[in-house]
């Protein structure tokens, strides 16, 4: 009898031992408090630092740790429970869902911005504006624009997806585009080399850090003409806020945070704040759509 008194005690210790070295912080977490890690489109690093940056010092204790990848890599870490908040450019598609579905939980999903693909050329060169049919002819491997090539950030990226998805082709063809590894080397690339056309993240361009200034200095934004009968064919738009409020600029798309986490904790936080005023303010800054315009209030003296 001793005996099992003994074991019942030494098993509750062990218990109490195990329990102390395998904390589970996200238990701790709060919509305004806690650590959260967070994957992000490469594309939209920049605007989403800002973001951090900015709920971290008016919620002192957040923490949240941003991490950049490609969008296919972002997507199978979501899917495969290694993060629980994401933020893409596209939605989950059908066959990505399932997986969720299996542990019978969906996402919730917020958009929060619109955003574009900014084509950019060398500011010497000649060329001010582009067609989107003279992007899809590259896209099929029709080579449209004579020698000047198509240079991506990097072939997984949401860019190179975006433009596959635009011309209807399910791989890049052998000539006429070049992939980088980052916005930042498109950037760099397109600064030192005439006779391309960078595709970036507008944000990229309109708020680049200070390491990258005089390289955005130094290239020219394109107007890109969208197809007949499509908003935005009767003329050369640029990526600007007017135009992707109205909806004429042809190479827009909508940015969103998905937050897989089966609990309310700090990314349903994170995410009102996206969508709040502070958040849509920041985006309205960084030269990006916000999904709701800020309110502004006038004071009128008499």
């Amino acid at each position: 009898m001793k005996k099992l008194v003994i074991l019942r005690h030494i098993f509750g210790l062990l218990v109490v031992l195990g329990a102390c070295s395998n904390p589970k912080p996200k238990e701790n977490q709060t919509i305004v408090g806690g650590k959260l890690q967070v994957l992000v489109d490469e594309t939209l690093l920049p605007i989403m630092e800002e973001q951090v940056a900015v709920f971290e010092h008016l919620y002192r204790a957040a923490d949240v740790e941003l991490s950049s990848a490609q969008e296919n890599q972002i997507v199978t870490k979501l899917v495969n429970n290694e993060v629980e908040v994401a933020v893409l450019t596209r939605l989950l598609n059908a066959e990505e869902m399932t997986f969720f579905e299996a542990r019978q939980f969906r996402p919730r999903v917020h958009r929060f911005a619109e955003d574009a693909l900014a084509l950019v050329v060398n500011a010497s060169s000649a060329d001010s504006i582009i067609t989107v049919d003279d992007i899809i002819d590259v896209m099929r491997g029709r080579g449209s624009l004579g020698d000047v090539r198509l240079v991506f950030d990097n072939p997984n990226s949401s860019t190179v997806r975006y433009l596959k998805d635009l011309a209807q082709v399910d791989s890049l063809p052998a000539e006429g585009v070049y992939a980088m590894k980052s916005n930042s080397e498109v950037l760099k690339y397109v600064y030192e080399t005439p006779q391309t056309i960078g595709v970036l993240g507008l944000n990229w361009v309109v708020r680049p850090d200070s390491a990258l200034q005089r390289y955005a200095e130094g290239i020219k934004v394109l107007g890109v003409r969208n197809q007949a009968g499509k908003p935005g064919s009767d003329g050369f738009y640029k990526p600007s806020q007017s135009n992707l409020a109205e909806g004429i600029y042809p190479l827009s798309r909508s940015v969103y945070i998905i937050n897989a986490e089966p609990r309310k904790g700090l990314g349903m936080g994170f995410a009102a704040f996206l969508t709040g005023l502070s958040g849509q303010r920041i985006i309205l800054k960084s030269g990006l759509m916000p999904d709701s315009l800020p309110p502004r209030e006038l004071i009128i003296r008499k």
